[in-house]
């Protein structure tokens, strides 16, 4: 089968794309190469698709006229692309052109591929809001400007489904970690600031939030597992994550064991929107993708401070 994903060169975006191709299918990657960071890491993960074969595409999904380039004749979307997380260097308007009109956009190409058997929406467990700890069926309660644009999103797309336009589910991650993982994000700065005796800033109180940290390929098990399964899942929301909960206390000992090294920790100011909880419920998943990850966070944190050393050190 003939598979777009968008946001190809990112961290989930990319592991999705190889293992799609891993599977058989033909995969053609998007992504705008933003510089919400470091674009030679986007290129760097662009550059190892393309050597496995996978087609990248630079199309901004804010801007509908550069989606004419395409073919029209895609069985499966996947739609990573995404303003991401909480930062004080993004805008609103970043959040919603990126989001909520990039969105959009791709739906409106989506509908002119006539043979495109499932719209897959990558959505987030910050939907949920503050304390993500809920079943599909709780009705979102958003705390920050990434979760109130990605849900804009995710319904966007069930719109379509709704009416019978396309047929679309929505994949509501958890905490994701592992290889490739964002540089600002929580483990790969931990790391990254290790190696390089930099004291590493943690936002006051977040040392005690639980989250579900969730490894990367666990989420690209789930995520792929929806092919074939295009009538079961249509019109769903299904959390994807693991119910092992962590600190990120617990996180950065165990960082410092893999290590054995001590990481300088320095309190910063707690910041706004940030989770104090986040557990994933899988019960629709279990049920219906028959999901289930297996990754514990020790093993997953090994995986990314191998990455880590065979690429930066």
């Amino acid at each position: 089968m003939k598979i777009l994903v968008t946001g190809a060169a990112g961290y989930i975006g990319s592991h999705t794309a190889e293992r799609l191709q891993l599977l058989g299918h033909e995969v053609v990657g998007l992504d705008n190469f933003s510089d919400y960071y470091d674009v030679f890491l986007k290129q760097k993960n662009a550059d190892a698709l393309k050597a496995k074969g996978i087609k990248i595409e630079k199309i901004d999904l804010r801007f509908s006229d550069q989606l004419k380039a395409l073919a029209t004749d895609f069985d499966y979307i996947f739609h990573f692309a995404a303003q991401p997380g909480i930062s004080a260097t993004s805008s609103f308007e970043d959040y919603l052109s990126n989001n909520v009109v990039g969105t959009k956009n791709l739906v409106d190409f989506a509908l002119k591929n006539k043979n495109l058997a499932l719209f897959v929406n990558i959505g987030t467990s910050s939907i949920y809001g503050i304390h993500a700890t809920f079943d599909e069926s709780v009705a979102p309660t958003p705390a920050s400007h990434y979760g109130v644009t990605k849900l804009a999103a995710e319904q966007l797309v069930l719109a379509n489904s709704r009416s019978g336009k396309i047929k679309a589910c929505s994949l509501r991650l958890y905490s994701v970690y592992g290889p490739r993982e964002r540089p600002e994000k929580l483990y790969t700065k931990l790391i990254a600031n290790a190696f390089n005796n930099v004291p590493f800033p943690l936002f006051k109180g977040s040392e005690n939030h639980l989250r579900s940290f969730t490894y990367v390929q666990d989420i690209v098990d789930g995520v792929v597992s929806v092919i074939g399964k295009e009538d079961l899942v249509n019109n769903e929301i299904i959390n994807l994550g693991t119910e092992e909960e962590n600190t990120t206390q617990q996180g950065i000992e165990i960082v410092e064991q893999i290590l054995n090294k001590k990481i300088d920790i320095q309190m910063a100011e707690a910041r706004a929107g940030d989770q104090l909880r986040t557990k994933a419920v899988i019960d629709k998943a279990r049920r219906l993708l028959d999901y289930n990850p297996k990754t514990s966070l020790s093993e997953g944190l090994k995986a990314q401070v191998k990455w880590y050393q065979d690429n930066f050190i």
